[in-house]
């Protein structure tokens, strides 16, 4: 991909030379993971060297610990980043999601108390939204808990928690007033993970890993003063944080597209199928569309805010995550056979692992179904599909 911005050189240079020294360096051992479980502890060691250097939290305002990046800036950053290919960031919940919520909407307590451990890679922090009952539909959460004396005891069931399994923190919605239904009645707490009332057991996927968890709360505690926003609008923070997953990260998202394209290509070339005319439409596709996705973030973060999301973003995940799901399909039209071969260690080479990944792509963060109607609702202001209740 073409440089962001030409002014920018000298910070690219920065921002790639810092990479390639960590990276083939004292971090060699992590570079091109391509999955968040894998060497958790050095994953944590990672963190805190990005925070050490004041890489990790760019784009927070400097009084926060941050750069005060641009957006350009944080644009060229996340590039280099998948670019130099460092690895799936663990603490990418918390920077990229929670602390930015907490700086618009946090109170200064909350502020001083969890940002600088975000900023320097000492917590991990997971998302409590998902329900075995509500897996798309975040207004359908039962997880419930009541004020008693100052706290909130938790009693409920998440799924799909990714990195559950060890995160020391996790962002819940719970249903605070009894009676409720909808988006009425939730609240926004911050929950500690490592107390007596939490319990989280991975769930291995078809990829053999084991990147979420399903969370179990049993009178799990959280402070009222863990509490961000008001009692019962918990639903305004939640999708607010939700504004921040269609991001920067975005472009460095695309990054690692394009390297699994070229990885793809690269076989192709290598056992021939790149004479394959059909092959090389289907590749000549994929090229196009990861140009077409390029636009549509830059035209996404131009201008826009995460309060009132541009129509660019609320087609960007049905649009990318149909798009890896044919990139996936093409990785094993190209390998073949060769693509169901397991390595020494019993597990799949990287381009058959993500295609059995791809599968989920159009399902998490808001299956493609339920993006359509975000869409439709949201985006054009039609009228809403009949709930059913």
């Amino acid at each position: 991909m073409s440089e962001f911005a030409p002014e920018l050189s000298d910070f690219r240079a920065e921002v790639a030379a810092w990479l390639r020294e960590q990276l083939s360096g004292p971090f060699a051992d992590i570079s091109g993971q391509s999955n968040q479980v894998d060497n958790v502890e050095r994953r944590r060691e990672w963190e805190a060297a990005l925070g050490a250097a004041g890489w990790s939290t760019i784009g927070w305002p400097k009084e926060y610990g941050g750069r005060g990046a641009s957006i350009s800036e944080q644009v060229v950053f996340a590039e280099e980043y998948a670019r130099a290919k460092g690895p799936p960031r663990v603490g990418h919940l918390g920077v990229e999601l929670l602390a930015p919520t907490l700086i618009a909407m946090g109170n200064d307590d909350q502020k001083a108390r969890f940002l600088p451990d975000i900023n320097q890679g000492k917590v991990i922090w997971c998302q409590g939204y998902s329900e075995p009952g509500a897996g798309s539909d975040l207004a359908a959460v039962s997880t419930r808990a009541r004020l008693e004396n100052g706290k909130y005891l938790i009693n409920g069931q998440k799924i799909w928690t990714s990195m559950g399994g060890f995160a020391d923190w996790c962002f819940v919605v719970a249903r605070t007033e009894e009676g409720s239904v909808g988006p009425k009645g939730l609240s926004f707490l911050l929950v500690d993970m490592k107390q007596r009332g939490v319990t989280a057991r991975p769930i291995k996927q078809i990829t053999g890993e084991a990147e979420f968890a399903e969370v179990f709360f049993d009178d799990a505690v959280a402070l009222e003063t863990d509490r961000i926003g008001a009692e019962g609008e918990g639903w305004a923070v939640a999708m607010a944080l939700l504004g921040y997953e269609r991001g920067v990260s975005t472009l460095a998202q695309q990054m690692h597209f394009q390297i699994e394209l070229d990885e793809i290509i690269a076989a192709a070339k290598n056992n021939g199928k790149a004479a394959d005319p059909v092959i090389r439409q289907k590749i000549a596709q994929a090229h196009i569309g990861l140009k077409i996705m390029r636009y549509n973030a830059l035209r996404m973060l131009e201008g826009t805010d995460n309060a009132n999301l541009s129509g660019a973003a609320y087609s960007y995940k049905l649009y990318w995550s149909s798009w890896r799901r044919d990139l996936g399909e093409l990785a094993m039209d190209v390998l073949g056979q060769d693509g169901e071969l397991l390595d020494e260690e019993g597990r799949f080479e990287k381009l058959p692992n993500m295609f059995l990944f791809s599968r989920a792509d159009t399902i998490y963060a808001g299956a493609s179904e339920i993006q359509k109607n975000i869409i439709s609702e949201r985006g054009l202001g039609l009228p809403r599909e009949p709930r059913g209740r």
